[in-house]
């Protein structure tokens, strides 16, 4: 067996391990890094990317800044009495720190979103602006070979068989012939990416997710990190009860790897984990997850081995909203219904009793939060987002995209069901007809009048910051008038998870006694969130894992003591 000494093992190279180890380097420790797979992002690669940060200098550098006493009230607003508020203050305390270093000594660069509200509405010291940090685009040509150590997004989210493209930068796209301004986007978008395809598997502009991790990686390798790729965690190896190193399975075999400060389990949660998702998922939530399928819970599972805690147990998983399509090759298209079309005026979700259950224009992790709520009296998995042919063709509908010249082609597959009438459209889905036919009828009158007065759409900055601007009175409440209509079911699969190894603000991995497990950290999903099984606002992983990563490195190389 061969034999390795480092003073920091990392293992996981998601955004939260990858800066654990970047940190570390810059603290001028031997880290080695050990993924699982043969590339690096895990869940982050195919994510937006966002981070949430509070009070960094970037914001002031964009004109909406931002202070860490406002997101300190905001967090005691919407996390009440869930507890541990002395790891959200060494969060606060450290973000902008973890922000102004990776800004000036790496290549990791992020700018603060103008306009990108928190998630949970009409609450003190929330923000509109400032506080999410989107990371910048990437040129990942710079990176050589390397280029292909980068997790590849969703194959939903890139245009062309391999162009990633920014929000901003869609309906451009979508539309590309119908001003010059729509033109010169796609132009400048395209040509660049055709111009790729002659060299590259995909486009090098990398943006969101994927651009956050390729920053991360070149920056390890400007800092001369050593990785290994496909190494899995074998075993920590504990002496005296101390977590001193682990076993490798590396491609050449099992290695003992010492680790003199530290081993950090950053390996993406509990994820696939099948033991773990029947202990703590509802049913009906079991069966998919959208981490990439390598992430099967090793770090939480051998941190339990040695002795550790688990935190969050009520309140386990993080949600995305998702419609899925089987491909005839087998593989399965996931859409996460995020901020394109279910925010949007003029569409309603239901349940089976054809009744709404939530604000549709909620936050994701909201939005499904009210779907298994209403599921524990009344059928919701899977629920129906319902609009008509208007909508659709504006806004489109998940895989459908605007325009809607791929719907016959969806249609066909059985990815949403079309109908002449509302009552027939019931009647195919199976819900409630009579119910269904109400619930569009208020929602016509609503939006007339622009108040919902059931769940209140379209009353916080969020919801009408991601509506129509256009619809009035109300951006998030349009009518469904114009046949046919149409109903997309969708259902919670988890984007991440709550649940986690308990840690105290340095990273640490605790016991069932609450105390230290000498030598053993845990960042990322692996380390139980920070909020509890809230989700504040756009990034509220990604964040929290970057600063701890950054904290668990400092506090391993011995410069942060509080």
């Amino acid at each position: 067996m061969e034999h390795k000494t480092v003073d920091l093992l990392v293992i996981g190279a998601g955004a939260a391990g990858m800066t654990a180890a970047l940190t570390g380097r810059m603290e001028g420790l031997d880290v080695l890094l050990c993924e699982k797979q043969t590339q690096v992002g895990g869940l982050t690669a195919t994510s937006g990317g966002t981070t949430w940060v509070p009070g960094t200098h970037l914001s002031v550098k964009a004109g909406v800044p931002d202070k860490v006493e406002d997101a300190r009230t905001f967090l005691k607003a919407v996390m009440g009495e869930r507890g541990g508020e002395h790891l959200r203050e060494a969060f606060l305390r450290s973000g902008p720190a973890m922000v102004s270093e990776l800004d000036s000594k790496t290549e990791v660069k992020f700018a603060a979103a103008l306009a990108h509200p928190d998630y949970i509405k009409n609450q003190p010291g929330e923000a509109y602006g400032g506080r999410a940090l989107a990371p910048v685009a990437f040129d990942a040509r710079v990176l050589g070979e390397d280029f292909d150590r980068v997790l590849p997004p969703r194959p939903e989210f890139m245009g062309l068989g391999g162009m990633m493209v920014n929000r901003n930068e869609l309906t451009a796209l979508l539309r590309p012939v119908s001003s010059f301004g729509n033109a010169k986007t796609t132009f400048k978008v395209v040509v660049p990416y055709l111009k790729d395809r002659l060299k590259y598997k995909r486009g090098t502009r990398l943006v969101m997710g994927n651009a956050l991790v390729g920053r991360l990686l070149y920056s390890l390798k400007k800092y001369q990190t050593e990785i290994w790729y496909e190494s899995p965690l074998k075993e920590l190896l504990m002496e005296n009860g101390k977590v001193v190193g682990a076993l490798m399975d590396t491609q050449d075999g099992i290695q003992r790897v010492m680790a003199r400060k530290g081993v950090v389990l950053a390996t993406g949660g509990v994820a696939w984990n099948q033991k773990l998702r029947q202990k703590y998922f509802p049913i009906g939530t079991r069966d998919y997850s959208l981490a990439p399928k390598s992430n099967t819970g090793d770090g939480v599972s051998h941190g339990l081995s040695m002795g550790a805690q688990l935190d969050n147990e009520t309140h386990p998983v993080l949600w995305f909203p998702c419609s899925t399509l089987q491909k005839a090759n087998g593989q399965l298209a996931v859409w996460p219904h995020l901020i394109l079309d279910r925010s949007k005026p003029g569409l309603i979700a239901v349940n089976a009793s054809g009744k709404r259950f939530v604000n549709e224009t909620d936050s994701y992790h909201d939005f499904c939060i009210g779907q298994l709520a209403a599921n524990e009296k009344t059928p919701s998995l899977p629920a129906y987002l319902v609009c008509d042919d208007d909508f659709i063709h504006q806004y489109g509908l998940g895989l459908v995209m605007p325009g809607a010249k791929k719907l016959n082609a969806y249609l066909k597959q059985g990815y949403l069901v079309q109908a002449p009438t509302i009552r027939q459209l019931a009647e195919k889905i199976n819900v409630d007809a009579s119910e269904l036919e109400q619930s569009v009828i208020r929602n016509n009158a609503y939006s007339i009048t622009g108040l919902d007065e059931e769940f209140g759409r379209g009353m916080g900055k969020m919801n009408r910051f991601n509506g129509d601007e256009k619809m009035k009175p109300n951006p998030c409440i349009g009518p469904i008038l114009r046949a046919p209509f149409y109903a997309l079911a969708v259902k919670p699969i988890d984007c991440a998870s709550s649940v986690g190894l308990a840690g105290d603000e340095f990273g640490r991995v605790l016991n069932e006694q609450g105390h230290v497990i000498t030598g053993l950290y845990a960042c990322g999903n692996d380390l139980a969130s920070i909020f509890k099984g809230i989700y504040p606002g756009p990034g509220t992983t990604i964040g929290p894992g970057m600063v701890f990563g950054w904290r668990i490195a400092k506090h391993a190389a011995g410069t942060l003591t509080a």
